[in-house]
């Protein structure tokens, strides 16, 4: 069964931490309140993803990392006076009241306002009044505020919000005439009848509907954009955003993404594993950012082991005799196909021009299967420097032999007191390897570099394993973390000023851009 609280604190952790949200006020809020209870029937397994969820009236509970981020806008802060107009499910009002004394939430539908108000009193969250109304009139009342805070995109600032803000005070609303182009806005009422405004990017709301807002018709009770706005199917949208581009084997392709040559990390994704025109289209912008702009690390989606087969060759580095033919397991179609084959021969062929050998490009395997290959490899290498340390190691890895060829079968055997061990032996290995790493730094780097990293991957293979058994989506976290680590692992042994390619499934793409929040290109 799903855990909702360590969920609710992998969101705050993952989604908002990572991505810049700082205020501990609104961090501890947001750990605080139960998303699940403002989401509808059905829905509770995703309150925590980072994404809006429909609800009753054709609106939104908005996702978490923009309510997080319009009340790090709005400064809110204990003993603060808060309006909020577009109450909706009730979610944001609820994280406000938890840092604030007042909120003041004002929603158009009563049948929304009647379930947030259920909601609240539930909770007892008693600092929340609740009125059905005209969102963009306010509330006259209860003026002036700290903070109002909208959550529906008019065509501008209503007059009668930025009059109810105190000296001092913030309105936050998403603002532009065109529903797909709408601007986050901040205006400050600055003095008696002067005001800031500050524009934070991007955002798409549902309308605001209202006096000062957009017009109540047909079309907006069908939850589509306003009758005097244009519209755009999305055709039209994606070819409004696309880039047209040249074919791939004109030099003009590649030089198109001369634009990243300066970031440290270009991420190249794909939805479902790839084409042939994609990976040729893959290939030729990293042949591109290699040559032309000193990008020395290809990082894939592979198991580490296999990769470091193709390492091997392409940066001329000495063969091991231990290493099996690389790319046998699933999906072998993957890699052992036409255009990345001529795309490692190109990468060799480069690295023989390169000198000093130590900047050539390498070929790099990110992910976290393979257990057999690297506990081959880690022997393979201490037999070679140390045959008393390859012993132990031996040892150490005794209770995984069973399992190498079927490692998935491992967690229910770990169950067992027998195999319990497994996790703090292999632990140790790693432990020996990486204090080794430190000791013999600059003697013979690469070679125990990736001796090192296949004891981190048996480590974290060993754990990945035993947590799949259970299902869930702890292993899937823990694989992608992996290969988040991987990457910085060989960004750091590859100096200060290393640039990598990474060549990764969407989803893996998309989790190393939370987690690294700098000099990135997707």
């Amino acid at each position: 069964m799903l855990d909702l609280s360590r969920e609710r604190r992998r969101m705050v952790d993952v989604h908002l931490s990572r991505r810049g949200i700082h205020d501990r006020e609104i961090l501890e809020a947001m750990r605080e309140v139960p998303r699940e209870a403002f989401v509808d029937p059905g829905y509770e397994e995703f309150a925590y993803e980072d994404g809006p969820l429909p609800i009753a009236e054709d609106q939104t509970i908005s996702q978490p990392y923009i309510v997080a981020f319009m009340l790090e806008m709005a400064q809110v802060n204990p003993g603060d006076q808060v309006l909020e107009v577009g109450t909706g499910s009730g979610y944001a009002a609820a994280v406000i009241s938890r840092i604030v004394d007042h909120v003041y939430t004002i929603e158009r539908h009563a049948g929304l306002a009647e379930t947030a108000r259920r909601r609240f009193e539930k909770l007892g969250y008693r600092n929340i009044k609740v009125r059905t109304g005209d969102g963009t009139k306010g509330w006259p009342e209860a003026a002036p505020f700290d903070a109002i805070i909208v959550a529906a995109s008019g065509p501008g600032a209503p007059l009668a919000l930025q009059q109810q803000l105190d000296v001092g005070g913030r309105l936050i609303i998403p603002v532009g005439e065109d529903p797909e182009e709408q601007r986050l806005l901040k205006v400050t009422r600055t003095g008696a009848s002067t005001y800031s405004e500050e524009d934070f990017g991007a955002v798409r709301f549902v309308p605001l509907i209202g006096e000062e807002g957009w017009r109540e018709d047909d079309r907006i009770r069908t939850g589509r954009a306003p009758s005097h706005l244009p519209t755009r199917s999305l055709p039209q949208m994606i070819g409004a955003a696309v880039e047209p581009l040249p074919e791939i084997d004109d030099p003009a392709f590649a030089e198109a993404f001369d634009r990243f040559a300066e970031r440290r990390l270009v991420l190249l994704g794909e939805a479902s594993h790839g084409t042939s025109e994609f990976y040729r289209a893959r290939a030729a912008i990293t042949r591109r950012l290699i040559e032309k702009h000193g990008f020395a690390i290809v990082a894939v989606e592979a198991d580490w082991p296999d990769a470091a087969a193709i390492d091997r060759y392409v940066r001329h580095r000495r063969h091991s005799p231990a290493a099996v033919r690389p790319f046998q397991r699933f999906p072998a179609w993957m890699w052992r196909n036409t255009e990345v084959a001529a795309f490692v021969d190109w990468l060799r062929n480069h690295n023989q021009r390169v000198r000093p050998s130590k900047h050539r490009a390498g070929f790099y395997g990110l992910d976290i299967y393979n257990m057999s290959g690297s506990i081959a490899a880690v022997l393979d290498y201490l037999d070679r420097v140390d045959p008393e340390a390859a012993a132990i190691a031996r040892q150490r890895y005794g209770c995984l032999t069973p399992w190498q060829k079927e490692p998935s079968t491992y967690g229910r055997a770990a169950l067992s007191s027998g195999y319990r061990e497994c996790e703090e032996a292999v632990l140790k290995q790693c432990r020996d390897m990486l204090a080794r790493q430190i000791e013999h730094a600059g003697k013979d780097g690469a070679e125990l570099f990736d001796a090192a990293q296949n004891a981190r991957l048996i480590a974290s293979a060993e754990r990945y394993y035993r947590v799949m058994y259970y299902g869930g989506s702890q292993s899937w976290n823990l694989r992608d973390t992996h290969m988040f680590e991987t990457l910085q692992h060989i960004l750091d042994a590859r100096g200060p000023n290393a640039r990598a390619v990474v060549w990764a499934h969407n989803s893996h793409i998309g989790e190393r851009a939370l987690h690294r929040d700098g000099n990135l290109a997707g």
